[in-house]
């Protein structure tokens, strides 16, 4: 055997963070979801008996709503990245009220669509809408709780500086789960 090899330093072995790992999993596989829920919409769409419906304005509201958290969660994560503590805190629970008031706008949006006669049942593109929010509601839930496990390792003072791993992924958690209701929200007003 060559002393060449022998003296040959092992290779770096390059890992990525599990919960790094697991968040874009997540992503990923709400893509895929999402990808081919609109896909169904499309073709059923183009097969007829599709009746067209008003969105309620209260969907607007909620959008800018879930933007306003995004906002509230990128000043978390600089909170955290420059210690401080008290705005880490304050903005964590201003993105979590938001969340919260987007599912509250949420359900009222699909109480008035009841009222204008739009029911998870009966009409394709009514049930395409209920299955879309409510599926992006589902998924919300679970940013929320991530939300909450931040807001409670922000108390325990396990957050700072140099341990901002939790922020940062319900920070790309959080990010990504607002622009999925942007995208989906513009196709169900662009595809109606």
């Amino acid at each position: 055997m060559p002393i060449n090899k022998l003296s040959e330093e092992p290779k770096q072995v390059l890992t990525v963070n599990k919960w790094k790992f697991m968040v874009w999993l997540f992503i990923i596989t709400i893509i895929m979801l999402f990808a081919s829920q609109t896909s169904a919409y499309l073709v059923r769409r183009a097969e007829g008996n599709w009746v067209e419906f008003d969105i309620p304005q209260i969907f607007w509201f909620s959008t800018i709503v879930l933007l306003i958290s995004s906002v509230s969660m990128h000043f978390s994560l600089q909170s955290a990245k420059k210690n401080n503590q008290s705005m880490l805190k304050m903005a964590v629970a201003i993105t979590f009220a938001f969340g919260i008031a987007f599912l509250v706008m949420q359900y009222l949006g699909w109480q008035n669509l009841q009222q204008q006669g739009v029911f998870l049942k009966g009409n394709p593109s009514g049930s395409f809408f209920y299955v879309f929010t409510g599926l992006h509601m589902a998924h919300l839930l679970i940013g929320l709780g991530i939300l909450i496990a931040t807001f409670i390792m922000a108390f325990r003072m396990k957050i700072n500086s140099k341990n901002t791993l939790l922020v940062e992924v319900c920070a790309t958690a959080w990010h990504f789960l607002d622009l999925l209701w942007v995208y989906l929200f513009v196709f169900l007003l662009y595809f109606r």
